[in-house]
């Protein structure tokens, strides 16, 4: 057993705890406290830092590590997608030593970023093996996409027989996704919502409300998006456009729940919100990656005014300089300075881990969970630590401190 005295602890279940301690034992946490504890163990003094527990990036895409700096800024979301598309054409083995050693690079990346647990979409389930290896525990979203399928419920099945196949660890597990209204059939998506209702653990995701030009297609079926799929053969004549908001379309094919994970969501309403609040989803947002794929700013104070759960996200490095979920709340903060920095490190931690189905066992420090615990270098006569970790912080500022957790 070994208790770490730190000048901030942050258990996020409660307020910060000044000059306090946490005990762990073989990777668990074992008590929090302030003052003098009664039990004599070993002691380890960290200074000025603040301890948390490791971050939580709810929604990412290492398998598009290989991109990084290679899409340039759009200001249309459909224009940035055909770059990407472009991009991943000239790369078709999703194999390929450039591929695979961007992914192990993301992840060690992700780690000295203080990041304990990521909600990972694939479309390949190469990056599955990089995290079995690593001490990231995980979610490998196998994301679908299929606007128009002659048989979505084979095609489906066919999805979660591959995922079968890949043994889940007691850290990563695989679990369905689908991609985005105007990429998958509501058929797919309800075939989708079917597999991850037989798994009482599984959770799900789909980018959703991200772009006006997908406003536009689910109320119309008309702009963009329609063309695009045009274009690539795969525009379903049958497919009735909802004439409604592309949460209330996802809403009605059935597929909200406490278990699904509603990413962007910038163009999202009030009443869009507290339709994904009534279903217990989760919204995930990734401020920084909004603002280069011209989809704009995400409506952050909305997320917490309406009381929706918010989780955060870096999105993939083809969309975001870095996989520092620091630099993402900052982004959060400086958009919406309303919202209490405590609620924007509650995101960033719990809510994520409770989204991606590790809340026993990570997001906050409390006795039982695993001692996951990163230690942030702070100011040595620092007042407001929450304010602090929310305006920006680098991973030379971080340090894991148990790394038996």
């Amino acid at each position: 057993m070994v208790r770490y005295r730190a000048a901030w602890i942050l258990p996020i279940s409660r307020r910060p705890i000044r000059d306090g301690w946490v005990e762990t034992d073989r990777g668990r946490i074992t008590a929090v406290g302030q003052g003098a504890p009664t039990t004599a163990v070993e002691e380890v003094v960290l200074g000025d830092v603040a301890v948390m527990p490791g971050i939580v990036n709810a929604h990412t895409h290492l398998e598009l590590s290989y991109l990084r700096g290679r899409i340039p800024p759009a200001t249309e979301f459909v224009d940035w997608i055909r770059r990407l598309m472009a991009a991943r054409r000239d790369h078709p083995d999703p194999r390929a030593p450039e591929i695979v050693d961007a992914i192990d690079s993301a992840v060690d990346e992700a780690l000295a970023c203080g990041t304990a647990v990521v909600g990972d979409i694939s479309n390949t389930l190469v990056p599955f093996d990089s995290l079995a290896r690593s001490q990231l525990a995980a979610v490998v979203f196998y994301e679908l996409i299929r606007f128009n399928a002659a048989d979505p419920a084979s095609f489906v099945e066919a999805a979660v027989a591959e995922l079968a196949a890949r043994p889940k660890t007691e850290r990563v597990r695989a679990s369905l996704a689908a991609h985005a209204p105007y990429s998958v059939g509501p058929a797919v998506f309800r075939a989708i919502r079917g597999a991850i209702d037989r798994d009482s653990v599984a959770v799900t995701s789909v980018h959703l409300a991200e772009s006006p030009a997908e406003t536009v297609f689910v109320r119309t079926g008309e702009g963009p998006w329609r063309t695009l799929l045009e274009e690539l053969g795969v525009w379903d004549q049958a497919w009735t456009p909802p004439g409604v908001s592309a949460v209330q379309y996802m809403d009605d094919v059935g597929f909200f729940d406490a278990r699904a994970l509603a990413v962007h969501c910038v163009q999202a309403n009030r009443a869009d919100l507290a339709r994904l609040k009534s279903r217990g989803a989760t919204v995930v947002t990734c401020p920084r990656s909004n603002v280069r794929t011209g989809v704009g700013a995400p409506p952050i104070e909305d997320f917490y005014d309406t009381g929706v759960a918010v989780a955060i996200g870096t999105d993939s490095l083809a969309s975001a300089p870095d996989l520092n979920v620091f630099a993402e709340l900052a982004a959060a903060h400086a958009m919406a300075p309303s919202v209490p920095p405590a609620r924007l490190l509650d995101s960033a931690t719990r809510e994520g881990a409770r989204a991606l189905g590790f809340g026993g066992d990570y997001g906050t420090i409390e006795a039982g969970k695993r001692a996951r615990l990163i230690a942030v270098t702070v100011p040595p006569d620092l007042t407001d630590v929450e304010e602090y970790l929310v305006s920006g912080v680098t991973p030379a500022q971080i340090r894991w401190i148990d790394e038996h957790g």
